[in-house]
Formats: C-alpha cells, structure tokens, sequence
C-alpha cells in the first residue's frame, strides 16, 4: 500500500480482516482503494484521478452471510466505520468514506438466485444479484419483478432496497418498497434480522421499512424477496407535445387521479425536452414541453388505459407524437458499463457534466417549485453563463402529487477539484431548499446520502427525532456508515 493510503492503525485492521474472512476476501489494491472512497457524487474529480480522501482501510469481499455478520460485529466492537455496497451506483455521496480507516464491506459476491416461486408470485435473491440477471432469469418465465432503474444494467438488489429506488414503470408497479415482501438484514451487533414473506400483516409496524432506505446506516440488507409480475401482454406507447410544462403535468395528474396506472408517465419542460426530443415534428426548443405515457399489461386493461388517456388529452392543445419514435426513445433511456465510459470520456475531453436533483411535491406545489427553481438558478447562480441546459421532468406520479427531476448541464470553467463547490453544490441546495420550502420532499429515490444529510433535520421536522432514535437503538456505538442520512457533527 502506498503512504498516501496509509495511516498508523491500517496494517493492524488489514491484518484483522484477513484473520476474520481470510486473505482472499480482503482488498488493498491502492486503485480499489481510492476508488471505493468515493461514488458517483464525485464522478468529475475520479475521472481526472483525484481521490482525496479519507481512504478506507481495505475492501472485504463477503461471500456469505457470516462475512457480512464477522465484519460488523468486529467493526462495532473496535470502533471500526464500516461502508456496505453493492452495485455501486449511489450518486448521493452514500458510499463515500468520512472516516479514515473505514471498512468497505462489499456484497457483491453474495449473488445467488435463492427461489423464483410461480405461485406465490415473488423471487428470493441474495443482495448481489444484479437486477438485469434477475430480469433475465423472470423473463425466460414469462415474468418480471417490474422495477426498472435507469441504472438497471448494473444495479444489484441490496443497493436498490437499501436506498428506496424506484424505477421508470412506478406508476404501475410502485417504487422498491412497494415490491418488497419480505428480508434479511445483519447489524452491527450481529443480530441477523428475517422478516418472513407474508402478503400483509397487522402485526404492529411495518419492520421491513426499519430497513428499506436505510442506506447501510443502519444495518445490511443480505437477502431480499420481491414480488414478480406477468410480463406483459401489449404495450402502447403515446407522446404528445404541448407549450406549457404546467399543463404537461396537468395531464399527468388528470390521468392518475382519474385513477389510469399507465407504467410511464412523464413531462418534460423545454430545457429537459431539448436533450431527448429535439428530432420530433413539430419541437420547438423554447417553448415545447413533452408528455410521455406508455400502457402495458394485459391487452384489454392497455386498452382501457389508452381510451383513458385520450379522454384526458382530448381537452388540450396537444400534437400526438408517432408512437414509433416515443417507442425507439425509451429502448435507449437506461445506462450501463458503455454509457458511463462514454460520460467519462467527455467529461475528460470537453470539461462538460451533466447532474440532476431529485425531489417530490403534492401536486397544487409543482408549478411553484418548478418556477422557483428555475428563476432562483438564473438570479442567483453566478455561473449561470456556464450553463448548457436546465429543465426538468417529472417521471413518477401518485394521487397525492409527484416528483420532478431537475436537469443541469455545464461546461466546467474551474479546476477538476473545484467542480463541486463551484457547480454542483450550489445548483442542489437550490432544488433542495425550493422543495422544502413548499412543503415537499428534498429527495425522491436517490437516497439522503452525505451530501443532502445536511438537511434531514428540516426535512424530518418534529418526526426526526423518531429517525435519530433508530440509529441510537440499531447503530448505538456509530458503527455504520458514518455521515449518511445523520449528518456528522
């Protein structure tokens, strides 16, 4: 290992580990280091090699439950912080070490298929299995779990029920918590928690949501039931064109409380619209905001769901899209491995980035937010010359409201190391501060992480004293992922 990783304590908990779970499992390769400090939160520095730290100790590679429960419980008796992860997709700082001489617990490796029950309607995996090979394992079956990230490709099922994901078809299917049936989750004391798959229960609080979203500050999610679907029969797809983004969320909200679960429902303001619809008939980049809506299920429910959704549409100044074209935009809506090197070499060849923040809102509070956001980023950003595209969209809708997704993209006129402060700070606590003051959520699905800790007191309010009692009950000594969700002090 070189100085730079290094400190007084590392070479006594390397040797620690390896007496733990052997020599096989623990990684000190000095790039795995530096690249397990941080996560897609710090995306631009990585790519220009800047790691600055603090650098974990090593990476323990578990392969069973009772590597993950050895780590733990080691980790909480020594005073050891300890990062669990999975796909390592996080984009929220979640997977960052605060701590120096923190133990990256990796469970990737616990990647079995555990039971895909046709019956009962629901799959068993350990929390490394990739989310695509459970889709293509159901698929063969004619099934699906339904939950569909745009980080499908690499996403594993631990990270997705740890930070409360949703995917692109939630209207129909729900987010993560909603699939879930039941768990299994180790803490840092060692207990190794099941909580048996049932359909319903009213046997007190819901104790899968003590662990779902917890973001491994709490504990580790080893294994996860969830329930699985049909495939389905036929799909229709519709995109409509509209000049004004409150009316494009209007028609969303008119088709969901109407009480129509299309799987897709999205609208997009101009500035987001630019960067997927520009080749439409008819796109004008300063004035048309798109609405999205793809029905799937089984044909006689799509068919119902469309004649709903032209009811809806029918009263409004829209142009209808060809299907085709909204079709061929959604097959290439996910990222994966090529993606990812494909942002890595632009942002390496033309200082250019592109971020998003994340929030939710009841459906009267949208157009505020929306508008607020937008003129607070043109007043008060002072690199707002810098800016290529500013939007958002709203892509997961319910009866009380929805989300939007803000969209910002800038050429970077700064050194590497001072990308974030410069730009991606200050545009987020924007699209932060906005959300709460309307009541609304700072974060719909990417999870609190380190970088939105600092305002989980506000967002909780009177309630967060009830959140800081569960990490004093389940996580008393610190042990877990120090800085996520409870901000340091």
């Amino acid at each position: 290992m070189t100085t730079e990783l290094t400190t007084p304590a590392t070479a006594g908990i390397v040797a620690d580990l390896v007496a733990l779970v052997g020599a096989d499992r623990v990684d000190t390769d000095p790039d795995a280091i530096r690249a397990a400090s941080v996560d897609r939160w710090k995306k631009y520095t990585a790519v220009h090699g800047i790691f600055d730290g603090p650098f974990p100790a090593a990476i323990v590679r578990a392969r069973s439950v009772e590597d993950v429960r050895a780590v733990l419980t080691h980790a909480d008796a020594h005073g050891l912080n300890v990062v669990p992860r999975t796909g390592g997709t996080g984009t929220e700082g979640g997977l960052e070490t605060a701590v120096p001489d923190s133990i990256v617990l990796d469970c990737s490796g616990l990647d079995a298929i555990l039971d895909i029950d046709e019956t009962d309607m629901q799959a068993t995996v350990q929390c490394g299995v990739p989310l695509a090979v459970l889709e293509d394992e159901l698929a063969a079956r004619g099934l699906t779990t339904g939950h569909s990230p745009q980080s499908q490709p690499i996403a594993q099922m631990g990270g997705l029920v740890a930070t409360r994901s949703i995917g692109q078809l939630s209207t129909l299917y729900g987010g993560i918590e909603d699939m879930v049936v039941g768990l299994e989750a180790v803490f840092p004391d060692g207990t190794v928690a099941r909580i048996k798959n049932v359909p319903r229960r009213a046997a007190g609080p819901d104790l899968r949501h003590v662990v779902i979203g917890n973001e491994g500050a709490l504990c580790v999610v080893t294994e996860v039931t969830v329930k699985v679907f049909r495939r389905p029969e036929a799909l229709d797809f519709r995109g409509y064109l509209i000049d004004d983004f409150a009316a494009a969320v209007e028609i969303l909200r008119e088709v969901v409380v109407a009480g129509y679960r299309p799987s897709v429902a999205r609208a997009y303001s101009p500035g987001d619209a630019v960067q997927h619809f520009a080749h439409l008939p008819g796109f004008d980049a300063e004035r048309t905001s798109v609405v999205v809506l793809v029905a799937e299920g089984p044909r006689r429910l799509v068919e119902a769901t469309a004649a709903g959704i032209d009811d809806v549409v029918a009263a409004r100044p829209v142009t209808a899209v060809d299907p085709a074209l909204v079709e061929e935009w959604f097959a290439h809506l996910n990222w994966g491995p090529d993606k990812i090197e494909a942002e890595k070499a632009t942002m390496l060849r033309d200082a250019h980035l592109g971020y998003t923040t994340e929030v939710s809102a009841s459906w009267s509070a949208v157009p505020a937010l929306y508008d607020a956001v937008m003129r607070r980023v043109r007043e008060e950003f002072d690199r707002v010359d810098d800016l290529t595209l500013l939007g958002a969209h709203s892509s997961h809708s319910y009866q009380t409201g929805t989300n939007l997704y803000f969209v910002y993209d800038y050429d970077i006129r700064c050194e590497p190391r001072e990308e974030l402060e410069t730009y991606h700070r200050p545009l987020n606590a924007i699209v932060v501060e906005e959300a709460l003051r309307v009541g609304g959520s700072m974060v719909h699905h990417h999870g609190i992480g380190k970088y939105r800790a600092a305002w989980t007191h506000v967002e909780h309010g009177s309630a967060y004293p009830l959140l800081e009692r569960l990490k004093t009950a389940y996580d008393p000594r610190g042990t877990m992922n120090a800085g996520t969700i409870f901000p340091l002090a």
